[in-house]
């Protein structure tokens, strides 16, 4: 029998690549949007880079993070100093232990659009970002979010998945930075007392901004 010709073969196979790809396509985005639908908390250890405009790591941290759904998150920054965020629905905390120093503002003048208020949000995904698949490398899965909001410094949004578990984080603003995050041992959904979301200034720190 004789074969086809090596043309007629490749063309024979581009619809079942072009399947695959959009199989792939909607998998990415139904795992993102499944696992935010039903999200009330995640705990997680955190490595974070900054990496400027010109590709430079400007800033790596690690530490922990625990959020509460919906508008409660803390970040306890472990290395390379001590410092703390804290959403308690209201208010955010943002504490320098070494400066002996705190920053409360309100919540939603500084959260539009940002990943915490992504992770810590309640709206649903596709009402506050657009959403788009992208190639990842194999066994990820590589999806885009842009802010339909144009009052956010963050451009985009891209995140990471191995099979249905979420393991990192970029984030884009328009001054070219990048800031990454990779999470290890996360934990969704399990119960946290809103204690871990209640900030109280240390005596003898410096508090700027409105506590009230």
């Amino acid at each position: 029998m004789r074969c086809l010709p090596q043309t007629v073969r490749f063309i024979a196979v581009i619809p079942l690549l072009l399947a695959g790809s959009l199989a792939s396509a909607a998998d990415a985005l139904q795992t993102v949007r499944t696992f935010f639908s039903d999200l009330h908390s995640l705990e997680a250890d955190f490595h974070q880079e900054v990496i400027d405009s010109d590709g430079l790591q400007q800033q790596v941290s690690d530490g922990h993070m625990w959020i509460l759904r919906p508008g409660r998150f803390r970040w306890d920054y472990e290395s390379p100093y001590k410092q703390q965020i804290v959403a308690d629905g209201q208010r955010l905390w943002s504490y320098d232990e070494d400066l002996a120093q705190v920053t409360v503002q309100p919540m939603d003048k500084v959260l539009s659009s940002t990943p915490a208020m992504l992770l810590s949000g309640s709206d649903p995904i596709d009402q506050v970002f657009r959403l788009e698949a992208l190639p990842a490398a194999e066994g990820e899965l590589h999806v885009r979010l842009k802010p339909r909001n144009d009052d956010s410094n963050i451009t985009e949004i891209h995140l990471y998945f191995k099979g249905a578990v979420f393991s990192r984080l970029e984030a884009r603003d328009r001054f070219g930075n990048t800031t990454l995050f990779a999470f290890t041992d996360l934990v969704r959904n399990a119960k946290l007392s809103e204690t871990l979301f209640r900030f109280e200034p240390p005596a003898g720190t410096d508090v700027i901004g409105e506590t009230e």
